[in-house]
């Protein structure tokens, strides 16, 4: 859908553009959840499996080479896809809403983008029933 809607002018409000805290590091590929919400958060268990911590280390590795936080990292990216225009973020702390506004002025390179890109999986869909 994401080209039809980009050739089409319609703008993209991606849902859970952190993955449910993957992308910010709330869980380790140990199961042992950062938060609160990873340690309780059985829907999450269901959107996602463990090749996605493939793209978690990699957005673990450049947030390190940046010295920024992972999810400024992750929203970073999204931000520069076509056709995106804002992401629905679930801030629960000042912090979240700083790591947004500043994932709006941090631009990753083209070979970040890729090392990004490349362990990415499609899923079938899920969460609809």
């Amino acid at each position: 859908m994401n080209p039809l809607c980009a050739d089409l002018g319609v703008g993209l409000l991606p849902w859970s553009p952190l993955a449910r805290g993957r992308l910010a590091g709330n869980r380790d590929r140990g199961g042992q959840a950062n938060t609160v919400r990873a340690g309780n958060d059985p829907y999450g268990e269901m959107m996602y499996d463990e090749a996605d911590f493939d793209v978690v280390d990699v957005v673990r590795e450049i947030a390190g080479e940046r010295g920024v936080p992972m999810a400024q990292v992750a929203l970073a990216w999204l931000l520069g896809r076509p056709g995106v225009t804002a992401p629905i973020v679930g801030a629960t702390k000042t912090a979240h809403i700083d790591d947004a506004i500043a994932a709006a002025g941090l631009v990753l390179d083209d070979k970040e983008a890729e090392r990004l890109e490349a362990p990415y999986r499609p899923h079938p869909v899920r969460g609809h029933e």
